[in-house]
């Protein structure tokens, strides 16, 4: 090797390896069979991602935006690159609901993983919502974290999430994790209260910061089968009863049909927050990442329909639009503060350490996992 080949691969490790850089290796030059390359900026702007209303940049065979979406915010990234396709207010801080699990996921399943076994007490199971989504958790019962995560991600059981918070170091512990979780990942306008979702007073967070803490998700095996299961079987004592997803983009239920190649992630409702949803689907090579938060028309399946919009229109619209954003520039600049939350968080994690700018290490694996699950049926471990 010459002495300007050994520089000129030494600068691509640099690049390769640089905060933001893929860990996949660089992108391709065309896009799924042979497309060129949609022309990008040299450089996005986040400030634009502040700005209020849908932020997107037409051009020559960009579709239009689907004029069907109501929500009060939204988000559509490329969940490999981090690009942000287009968004409507990106930042605008609003109750979450049952995603902020996302968070709740990528913060304690590394600590959590499935074979720990747990007997549930009264006390586990203290200060459960009233009207909460519940799983059906008993006390007096041993439960594996697999079986309890089943119960997070399908059901939206809130007494599941108790429990594990409590094997967790406690609810106050936990929901102190995740904001340190939040802000080493760069999600500024999230704040945790209830580590459940449920409605609590001043807990927010934003179509920006869910996209984020779905992607990183899905680069987690154990999140991404978690969050793609439509059915499952939860154990009691002797016997064990069937639970489905009430994700209806993923299991197709109630009149939504399911959308082909979603990987799945996790939606929410409250009172006060709405219908809210994080989708992922993959189709021809590309995954792309959608957050809806609270539509104001068409009723409670809406959240749903306009997912179906944002992810059709992104698919025909990736290879040639320009990105508004990325979601890459979460990552905060290396401080005191965010060392130390990102070291107190990480402490004894079975994960491996992920900044919102990494790519999607295992997301081809999780893909070919789930398209294999998905013929042959919905596995329990």
């Amino acid at each position: 090797m010459t002495v300007s080949s050994t520089a000129r691969f030494l600068l691509a490790v640099v690049i390769a390896c640089a905060p933001g850089g893929l860990l996949l290796g660089p992108a391709s030059a065309a896009g799924p069979k042979g497309e060129a390359k949609p022309p990008r900026a040299a450089s996005t702007d986040p400030s634009v991602l502040y700005r209020k209303g849908i932020q997107w940049r037409p051009g020559p065979g960009v579709p239009e935006m689907p004029d069907e979406v109501s929500a009060l915010s939204w988000l559509v990234a490329d969940a490999r690159t981090g690009d942000v396709l287009a968004a409507k207010n990106a930042h605008r801080k609003l109750p979450p609901a049952s995603t902020l699990k996302t968070l709740f996921a990528v913060t304690a399943l590394p600590h959590l993983p499935g074979p720990v076994r747990h007997k549930v007490s009264e006390a586990d199971l203290a200060g459960v919502g009233e009207g909460s989504s519940r799983v059906g958790v008993r006390p007096g019962y041993t439960y594996r974290a697999a079986d309890l995560w089943r119960g997070v991600f399908l059901s939206s059981g809130n007494d599941a999430v108790h429990v594990l918070a409590r094997m967790n170091g406690g609810w106050r512990h936990t929901a102190a994790q995740m904001q340190a979780k939040a802000r080493a990942l760069g999600a500024r306008d999230t704040r945790v209260v209830s580590p459940d979702g449920y409605d609590a007073p001043g807990q927010v967070s934003s179509a920006y910061d869910l996209a984020l803490f779905g992607r990183v998700g899905l680069n987690h095996p154990e999140f991404a089968r978690y969050a793609a299961m439509a059915t499952a079987k939860f154990p009691l004592g002797g016997w064990a009863f069937d639970i489905y997803s009430t994700n209806r983009l993923l299991t197709g239920a109630d009149g939504v049909a399911a959308y082909p190649g979603l990987i799945g992630i996790k939606n929410g409702y409250t009172s006060n927050a709405g219908h809210t949803l994080i989708a992922a689907a993959e189709r021809g090579g590309r995954t792309l990442v959608v957050t809806v938060m609270n539509p104001q028309e068409g009723g409670g399946f809406a959240v749903y329909e306009e997912a179906r919009a944002l992810l059709d229109w992104g698919f025909g619209a990736a290879s040639r639009i320009r990105p508004v954003g990325s979601l890459n520039q979460a990552v905060p600049r290396p401080g005191p503060g965010v060392r130390a939350a990102a070291k107190a968080e990480s402490a004894g994690s079975t994960w491996p350490a992920l900044g919102a700018g990494a790519g999607l290490v295992v997301l081809g694996v999780v893909v070919r996992a789930v398209r294999q699950r998905n013929r042959h049926g919905a596995g329990v471990s």
